[in-house]
């Protein structure tokens, strides 16, 4: 295997092999740089360590290729960053590390590019290249790095149970690669993750969420969600979502693995958008399955109202998680909440007001929950799945002549709030939310044209009814 590098790379290259000279360090890129490198994958970011101080390196590398260029250093860690190109710089001295049982934060001291590499994480991330000018270009690699990048293997350079006990992030890490680059964990490795998965509850929740949502935008999240609940992590920190796990039989009838179904949209969806939340949303979809969950031996199982009971976990799961709490999370619950919506109105008549209810609650949203309900279709009956399909590009096609007919996306009633306490001399009070609610709810159903006339008579008979005094001629 060869590293083959652009034009920019290879003076970036050059340029720290002459800083590394003048200072006289021998220095090395290292880590995922070099293995994406080997495997033809995009990186962006370039790491170097030196047996020296890298803050020194990174400083003498500024000077070497633009002084203008901002340096940001992190004295506690010893590290330094540049941005050149567009690529990101990374320079750090060489270290060993040593971790104490109750913390993955280790202790550090200076090293040589041995113990650099002893305390990588993996094999494939132990690579390092010779930046000398007599070895410029050398692949440095003690613990066959590139044997396991040609099989495709996740392996540990030292005993997996020390490095996983050191530092249990690594085990999202193994499982991160695995589905980023579609490789399999070595098993010694897959067997000790098993061993050490409650270790992962020491690692902050933030570090834990940044790997999940890197294996959320793999191009396949399958992979790393399989394996996580293979190693019995995923239980730990999604137990909402293992509770779907498996199917479950009375009088011979059985239901679908809710579990795999999850996941099977969420791998549907990828093609289809590189929205996180919306992501997040296939996953969780069903979540509300396991509670709602019923057997009647007339119509066989049901899950009536899951998706408002799946609605309705996600700030639970968010908060734990410490995803965002806010915008994030109030899109994927609506997402969730809505997505049996279209799927329900294909097995009915489809009424305007069914459609305009639709575009109302969706708003802005209306595309990717359409998104989502076409990923949901996962049978794995080519006739059934047409059927679907063919019912579902009905209820798009009248979903649109609806928004085009109706402009109801996005809308507000004719009628304000301020209005209706004008013509009856209201103060802000239920009755008015009420009748502003009314007024809403009879446009949607099709009751009352979507026009202020039709409204405000409408307005003025509720009133009435409601036995409020009013003030038509102040109106």
């Amino acid at each position: 295997m060869n590293i083959i590098l652009n034009g920019l790379e290879q003076k970036i290259f050059e340029v720290v092999g002459r800083a590394g000279e003048a200072l006289d360090y021998p220095v090395f890129a290292i880590g995922g740089f070099v293995r994406d490198k080997l495997i033809n994958r995009r990186s962006m970011d370039l790491d170097f360590v030196c047996q020296g101080d890298g803050i020194l390196l990174a400083k003498k590398v500024r000077e070497l290729l633009d002084p203008k260029l901002k340096l940001v250093v992190f004295k506690t860690y010893g590290t330094a960053q540049l941005k050149y190109g567009g690529l990101e710089l990374e320079f750090v001295g060489a270290r060993k590390e040593s971790y104490s049982e109750e913390s993955r934060n280790p202790k550090v001291s200076v090293g040589t590019l041995e113990d650099d590499q002893n305390r990588r994480d993996f094999t494939i991330n132990a690579l390092a290249i010779d930046l000398s000018t007599t070895n410029f270009g050398q692949i440095i690699d003690p613990f066959n790095g590139l044997a396991d990048l040609e099989a495709k293997i996740i392996r540990t350079p030292l005993d997996p149970d020390i490095t996983f006990s050191d530092d249990p992030l690594r085990m999202m890490r193994a499982v991160r690669f695995a589905s980023q680059l579609n490789f399999t964990i070595d098993a010694k490795c897959f067997e000790s993750i098993k061993e050490n998965k409650d270790r992962i509850k020491i690692v902050s929740q933030e570090r834990i969420t940044d790997e999940l949502n890197k294996i959320m935008m793999s191009d396949k999240p399958s992979i790393g969600l399989d394996l996580l609940f293979q190693v019995g992590i995923l239980d730990i920190l999604l137990p909402e979502l293992t509770a779907l796990v498996g199917t479950e039989y009375v009088d011979n009838i059985g239901h679908k693995d809710n579990f795999y179904h999850s996941l099977q949209v969420l791998d549907n969806i990828v093609p289809n958008t590189d929205n996180l939340w919306l992501r997040w949303a296939a996953l969780l979809h069903d979540i509300g399955k396991a509670i709602s969950k019923r057997y009647d031996p007339k119509s066989g199982w049901t899950f009536h109202g899951h998706e408002i009971v799946s609605g309705k976990l996600i700030p639970k799961i968010f908060k734990r998680l410490k995803l965002p709490t806010q915008q994030h999370m109030q899109y994927v619950r609506k997402i969730v909440e809505l997505h049996h919506r279209p799927i329900s109105l294909t097995k009915d008549d489809i009424t305007d007001a069914a459609m305009r209810r639709l575009l109302f609650d969706a708003g802005d949203d209306l595309e990717d929950l359409m998104t989502l309900c076409k990923a949901d279709i996962t049978s794995k009956n080519a006739r059934r799945v047409k059927r679907y399909r063919a019912n579902f590009e009905a209820v798009e096609k009248r979903v649109k002549e609806v928004e085009e007919k109706d402009k109801i996306r996005n809308w507000e009633p004719p009628i304000s709030g301020e209005l209706i306490m004008e013509t009856f001399k209201l103060k802000p009070s239920r009755e008015v939310g009420k009748i502003k609610t009314a007024i809403r709810e009879a446009i949607l159903d099709g009751e009352v044209d979507n026009n202020y006339e039709s409204a405000y008579e409408f307005m003025i008979s509720l009133g009435k009814e409601m036995g409020l005094e009013t003030n038509i001629n102040e109106a």
